[in-house]
């Protein structure tokens, strides 16, 4: 087989893992109050009948449907609640693919968002650069019409000179920082669960995206 050899394939995979875990202890060291203040400003808005938007591109976009289904489905067995309203701003190819073929795929979000954005609602924009021109430009129409806007970005990035809340992952790797908005994402529909719910009485586990 032509490529490395098992030894080196095995320092490929520890070094990865050692490094994922690293950047995590970095930001549990750094940036937890960011990550619960971002969750009591998402739990806000539901509580008050707003609803949860999404937004990212590649790796980011599939982020976004994974935590539109956690909060419409649930993260947790332990006890059931009622759905919470989130929606993906990645999943209608019809309106993205019609939009971008006509418009361009820069503002396709933004024109999502103000259709169906509210005054109270909450915008999530994922990119792991922090300059993605569609997030960017969504994240402006939502703070014109009056949204609570979070960003999960790499290092900065003009989402963090706009969004309200920005979460940072402190690295350029794009493989690393989408590993930690992950732990992000669960953590915030987890701490969104507790502060309107309650904690419940099992372990937390996801279902339906195993």
């Amino acid at each position: 087989m032509v490529g490395d050899t098992p030894d080196q394939l095995t320092v490929e995979v520890r070094t990865h893992l050692l490094e994922s875990a690293r950047l995590k202890e970095e930001i549990a060291e750094h940036d937890v109050g960011l990550i619960v203040a971002a969750a009591r400003l998402i739990a806000k808005a539901l509580q008050s009948g707003g609803k949860v938007l999404l937004c990212g591109n590649g790796g980011s976009a599939a982020d976004c449907q994974h935590m539109a289904a956690e909060f419409v489905s649930r993260l947790r067995r332990d006890f059931a609640r009622p759905g919470l309203p989130a929606i993906a701003l990645t999943t209608d190819t019809s309106f993205l693919t019609a939009f971008s073929n006509d418009c361009g795929f820069e503002g396709a979000f933004e024109r999502q968002v103000q259709t169906l954005g509210q005054p109270g609602d909450v915008l999530i924009g994922i990119s792991t650069s922090g300059n993605s021109a569609n997030v960017v430009r969504a994240t402006e129409a939502a703070v014109k019409i009056g949204m609570t806007t979070i960003a999960l970005t790499g290092c900065g990035g003009h989402l963090a000179d706009i969004a309200q809340m920005t979460i940072p992952v402190p690295n350029t790797n794009t493989l690393y920082i989408q590993e930690a908005h992950l732990a992000i994402e669960h953590i915030l529909c987890s701490l969104v669960e507790q502060v309107l719910f309650g904690r419940g009485n099992g372990e937390a586990e996801p279902t339906g995206m195993e």
